[in-house]
């Protein structure tokens, strides 16, 4: 059942990442592949290595989860495994391309597992605080009347744009999306004159801050 499945895990903690070991090893070991204990040297080994699942801590140095989660998945499914549960970072986490999370204390070497076979086959998987928090945006953002995207963007640019904001290439936001990369150019280009942008690092800067606009 394990056959073909690699694992890399990245937490700044050595006494997590040999725990973790240590539960992927009880009912029959996963191939372990390589280990980062922050998120520069996580995002460099997914690069390399190209596991299979990406189990990811949210609070390290170097980069934080957030920061690599949507480069990372250019090269393999990740699984963030955190004590945060913080509503904006699970929304942060899933939006970037995370497509699973779990939170430290709610999960045994099953579940785990469990977890790691399901991202693996192209599912989710979620602790329970995790889908709790995710339920309620859902239900909160139904209530709440649209609005208009400030920025006239429509919902595909919105996803292009909040990718390019992750640090994906148009390349790697093509496959993503599963789009041929000239569409992703041509969204790029659109992105770019709506938002009076001549450079990446200006359009995520007036995407971030609606108040800065570039000269």
């Amino acid at each position: 059942m394990d056959e073909g499945i690699t694992v890399l895990v990245a937490d700044d903690n050595s006494v997590v990442r040999a725990v973790l070991r240590e539960m992927l090893h009880e009912q029959g070991p996963l191939s372990v592949v390589g280990e980062a204990g922050d998120g520069l040297r996580a995002l460099e080994l997914a690069a390399t290595l190209r596991p299979t699942v990406t189990l990811l801590d949210h609070r390290m140095p170097q980069r934080d989860g957030l920061s690599v989660v949507a480069s990372i998945s250019a090269h393999s499914r990740v699984l963030m495994l955190t004590r945060t549960v913080e509503e904006e970072v699970v929304l942060a986490a899933v939006r970037f391309g995370a497509a699973g999370y779990l939170v430290h204390g709610q999960f045994g070497p099953a579940e785990l597992r469990q977890a790691i076979h399901a991202v693996a086959g192209g599912e989710s998987h979620l602790s329970p605080t995790a889908a709790s928090v995710l339920v309620s945006s859902v239900r909160r953002a139904a209530r709440e009347q649209p609005r208009p995207d400030r920025h006239g963007l429509s919902r595909r640019e919105r996803e292009v744009m909040d990718l390019i904001a992750g640090g994906l290439s148009n390349a790697a936001i093509a496959t993503r999306l599963v789009l041929a990369t000239k569409t992703v150019e041509n969204h790029v280009n659109r992105i770019f004159a709506k938002l009076g942008a001549h450079t990446r690092a200006q359009a995520v800067t007036t995407w971030r801050n609606p108040r800065r606009h570039p000269r």
